[in-house]
């Protein structure tokens, strides 16, 4: 019910907003009736485009599923550019006429007209859509340090490396993937952790990137946790590729590693509705832990469950992509105040939030480039 409400919200706004599109080009460029209703059925088809590509790939047509959302996803994110472009220069026309109203000021030589504002907006929001398919694909390591008095003495460091939201799917396949495990090799982990939305979509076909995965082999494993989109996937198959790609996969549970270190995991609520759900507090989950651990705790959203501070030293999480495209990370705050970096909080415990590996929906990211995290644990 909750997917299916979010879909229906989802469809309602993305009518809209190409509702705006559609009124700003009408308005711009004088479109007669034959071509109104061409780009009618073209933003329609657009609408709608989503649940084609899941109808497509469902039916086996996995090729044309993918030509198809890289059509269908890119148009998105130049459509949410284009209409955050316009909009603001609506509030610049709106600010000047106010203006001219309250000072009783000519000042329409510094505004622009519709046609201008409208070609103005389609250049920016298309210049802003080619940079962000390229820094889409720009994996940049970011280096985070946490010092702890529960590394013995004589390891100069623990290094953990957090990949999250590498949404592997029809988008994200084998030239992407290498580059964030380029990446992840470059770090040289002792411990690889995926913080959820690993998988996407229909997930058919992917035996050669569980292979990728298994040719890394840190000192001390490999371990995940669920997201949303590994229930939306079908948590069955989801969890069988994780495993395949060498993740133990950690689902209100945890692990002991060295004697030293305690990495736990919790699934994300979003599989409550599945009746997929590990149902355990933090706080259970943690409380039995011996404190002279360094605790690890994996968990898809980045939220912080207030009974759970002090028991767990670092927290790791994703899902926000900090926005994904700018300026979408407003939007993103106001359910997620925390959406990227470190923060700490009482009694010695951090969160880190990264901006995720991959993409979902639109092949683009616009100030919020994508990361494979390096956290090195180090003695104080």
């Amino acid at each position: 019910m909750r997917f299916f409400l979010f879909l229906v919200s989802f469809t309602l706004l993305y009518s809209l907003f190409h509702a705006y599109a559609f009124l700003r080009a009408r308005q711009a460029l004088s479109l007669g009736p034959g071509v109104s209703i061409l780009l009618v059925i073209v933003m329609l088809f657009m609408v709608f485009c989503p649940i084609i590509i899941r109808l497509i790939e469902d039916a086996g047509l996995e090729g044309s599923a993918r030509i198809l959302s890289y059509v269908g996803y890119t148009w998105m994110g130049l459509l949410f550019l284009f209409v955050c472009a316009s909009l603001v220069l609506d509030f610049y026309r709106l600010a000047i006429y106010g203006i001219n109203f309250a000072v009783h000021k000519d000042l329409t030589q510094i505004t622009l007209s519709a046609r201008m504002g409208f070609f103005v907006a389609l250049l920016l929001s298309c210049s802003i859509a080619a940079y962000g398919l390229y820094s889409a694909f720009d994996i940049r390591p970011e280096h985070v340090s946490v010092k702890t008095s529960k590394i013995p003495a004589g390891i100069r460091k623990i290094r953990i490396v957090q990949i999250t939201d590498v949404h592997v799917g029809l988008l994200v396949r084998e030239a992407r993937l290498g580059r964030i495990l380029h990446a992840v090799r470059e770090a040289d982990p002792d411990i690889l952790v995926s913080t959820g939305d690993l998988v996407d979509g229909q997930i058919d076909n992917m035996a050669v990137l569980a292979t990728m995965f298994r040719g890394i082999q840190p000192k001390y494993g490999k371990f995940a946790v669920t997201g949303n989109h590994e229930y939306y996937a079908g948590i069955d198959r989801s969890l069988s590729f994780t495993r395949d790609a060498g993740f133990n996969v950690l689902r209100g549970s945890g692990v002991t590693i060295a004697e030293f270190i305690r990495i736990a995991g919790v699934d994300d609520p979003a599989g409550r509705p599945y009746g997929a759900y590990s149902e355990i507090s933090e706080k259970k989950l943690l409380q039995d832990y011996a404190r002279q651990q360094f605790t690890v705790l994996l968990k898809h959203r980045p939220t912080v469950d207030k009974e759970a501070i002090g028991l767990f030293d670092l927290q790791l999480s994703g899902h926000v992509h900090k926005g994904q495209i700018f300026p979408f990370v407003f939007a993103t705050k106001v359910f997620f105040p925390y959406v990227s970096g470190l923060h700490e909080f009482e009694h010695g415990s951090f969160m880190y939030v990264s901006r995720g590996s991959g993409t979902w929906g639109p092949p683009i990211r616009f100030l919020s480039p994508p990361e494979v995290t390096v956290i090195d644990v180090i003695p104080e």
